[in-house]
């Protein structure tokens, strides 16, 4: 199955993040011909921004964002979003990959299902 997952809010502050990855991270390990694509949008796009540092038994986003892409999933992110943010491309996660709007819809299409955080 095909499964698109949109992230909208920041990393961290509120735990929307966090639960889509949790579920894309389900996804992976419960089908194991699961296709996942993570799309951050927004205040999402901070998500990737490499080099995160956390406060020990505190969750962090970039290490959950890195199994999903050794999970074969993808993981996309707004172009404009990251323009709007002044997030160069140097400063963002291997793996992650500069997306649009026609992107965005290609793979709204192309999914079984569409879950929005």
């Amino acid at each position: 199955m095909k499964t698109l997952i949109i992230l909208n809010d920041p990393p961290y502050g509120t735990e929307r993040v966090y639960n889509g990855l949790r579920m894309a991270h389900a996804l992976a390990k419960n089908d194991a011909d699961a296709e996942v694509t993570v799309f951050l949008m927004a205040d999402a796009v901070v998500s990737a921004k490499a080099g995160q540092k956390t406060p020990d038994g505190y969750y962090n986003v970039e290490r959950m964002l890195k199994r999903v892409i050794a999970g074969k999933g993808r993981l996309l992110l707004c172009g404009t979003c990251l323009d709007a943010r002044g997030i160069a491309e140097v400063e963002v996660m291997q793996g992650a990959h500069r997306s649009t709007m026609d992107e965005l819809a290609a793979e709204t299409i192309a999914a079984d299902k569409v879950l929005v955080f």
